[in-house]
């Protein structure tokens, strides 16, 4: 993708959604925190109805903590991998208690420190949260990256410093809201839905087959 292309493709976006959310629901930096850790191999809508179901009985690191593993086990049951999410939810809520006073920190290097918390978390909380214009590459942004050619790479983080490099600032806090969004209903994994595309002129992959897929 050229730069006009990325910039048509991003205008695009932006005018079709001005102001993009996140899917999961919550109230405060912590009920995203602890969202994004349960949303790993997970649906949003997966997540949301179990963090309903938690956050209405403990919604700070120490009501989670006063839950227990158990406790905390039986809420969240629904979501894959329940068990080691409730493990490091627990242990994150503790260092969240004993080193930042129950607040969830603003630096990339204290998030990271957290359990259960890598960069692609770290970035969604510094993104959503603080407004920072991070991306998250998970695997709709991978996808994108590569397919369109608007950041193609190896890996997620190669992904990730592309787009950070290409994508217009003006479009950067927002850009990660929009990538996911196109890449979960629109270009999806098995069968891109080029023909419903709003972005497919400015698209490598639409140019490249020339046809709709």
């Amino acid at each position: 993708m050229t730069p006009s292309d990325i910039e048509g493709f991003f205008a695009t976006l932006q005018t079709a959604n001005p102001h993009p959310q996140t899917e999961l629901e919550y109230s405060s930096v912590f009920e995203l925190l602890s969202a994004v850790l349960l949303s790993a191999q997970a649906t949003d809508v997966g997540v949301n109805k179990a963090t309903r179901r938690l956050f209405a009985v403990a919604n700070t690191p120490q009501k989670i903590l006063d839950l227990g593993l158990e406790g905390l086990e039986r809420h969240i049951k629904t979501i894959g991998l329940f068990r080691s999410k409730a493990r490091h939810l627990l242990q994150t809520c503790r260092l969240l208690v004993e080193r930042h006073a129950g607040v969830v920190p603003r630096t990339r290097e204290a998030l990271e420190a957290l359990p259960g918390v890598g960069r692609k978390t770290a970035n969604v909380v510094l993104n959503v949260a603080f407004g920072e214009p991070t991306m998250a590459v998970d695997t709709h942004l991978f996808r994108l990256g590569n397919r369109t050619g608007l950041a193609p790479g190896k890996t997620p983080l190669e992904v990730e410093r592309k787009l950070l490099q290409r994508i217009p600032p003006a479009y950067l806090v927002d850009a990660h809201h929009w990538l996911i969004l196109h890449g979960r209903y629109v270009c999806q994994a098995r069968k891109p839905l080029c023909w419903q595309c709003g972005v497919s002129a400015y698209c490598g992959f639409q140019n490249k087959t020339a046809q709709p897929c």
